[in-house]
């Protein structure tokens, strides 16, 4: 007769669980501009949140129609089936993808629209962000106060960059700037680029979602200094906006819409 073994299973390992919480505030404003191509929106289910900006194109009603497609199509596969990971953030790319071209295969004068889109997700319990976007609006990552990481645009102006044809400073001047070679709807579409990670998110960090209304007009440096001196996110945003504002005075460029989420992570005690 066989005996049982007297070993013991050995004792399943323990997860350091690090759970945050996140302050934020958003912004998304018409600008100077006849209508507000851009849309944000943001859910969150049990621990996971999540945070996308879109910036239309393709006409005064198409690049509208195209923001809304892309932020409603996305929150409605996240409302749906709300997961953290790769293969979640692609599947609500996808759904806004399939969505746009839905939309212009039944609404024929919306057959030039697009949009660029810049998504966030974000583990609360086990503070993990992860992001994907199309185009140039953007998503940045500042970590001690000084910037880690962010997104590169699909953009004519940094592939100038990238092969030697333009200076690394000309991103935000140089006169082909708006040439975008990706975003939702567009006609050879580029894969959505996924950032690295998940990221482990820290006591401290802050994200940065935002559209070029918003980029175009504010340095990476100007972002680390207003982070450095305000309090929390609404501090932080509306100094950028400043910022923005200023920048304009005195020049002959129309302001474009402008939308950005604000993000600090806090530590959460448990």
């Amino acid at each position: 007769m066989k005996r049982k073994s007297s070993a013991r299973m050995p004792a399943p390992a323990m997860v350091e669980r690090n759970p945050i919480r996140l302050a934020w505030t958003r912004i998304s404003e018409i600008g100077m501009r006849a209508s507000n191509q851009d849309a944000v929106g943001e859910a969150q289910h049990g621990d996971i949140s999540c945070f996308i900006i879109a910036d239309g194109a393709g006409g005064h009603e198409g690049g509208e129609v195209a923001a809304h497609i892309v932020v409603d199509a996305m929150l409605e596969k996240f409302a749906a089936a709300p997961a953290f990971g790769a293969h979640a953030l692609l599947s609500y790319t996808a759904n806004a993808i399939a969505s746009v071209a839905k939309n212009k295969q039944t609404q024929p004068q919306n057959h030039d629209m697009s949009a660029t889109v810049a998504a966030l997700l974000v583990d609360q319990a086990n503070a993990h962000a992860l992001w994907a976007h199309l185009g140039d609006t953007r998503v940045y990552l500042f970590r001690d106060g000084r910037l880690v990481s962010v997104t590169r645009d699909h953009s004519l102006t940094q592939q100038l960059i990238d092969a030697g044809y333009a200076r690394a400073e000309q991103l935000r001047t140089h006169p082909q700037r708006n040439i975008l070679f990706a975003a939702v709807g567009a006609e050879g579409e580029t894969p959505v680029a996924l950032g690295d990670g998940p990221v482990q998110l820290l006591d401290g960090d802050a994200l940065l979602v935002c559209s070029d209304g918003l980029w175009e007009w504010v340095h990476e440096d100007e972002m680390e200094r207003t982070l450095a001196e305000s309090g929390n996110s609404e501090q932080w945003l509306s100094a950028m906006c400043a910022l923005a504002e200023a920048a304009l005075e005195g020049s002959d460029k129309v302001r474009d819409n402008f939308s950005a989420y604000a993000i600090r992570v806090e530590s959460e005690i448990v």
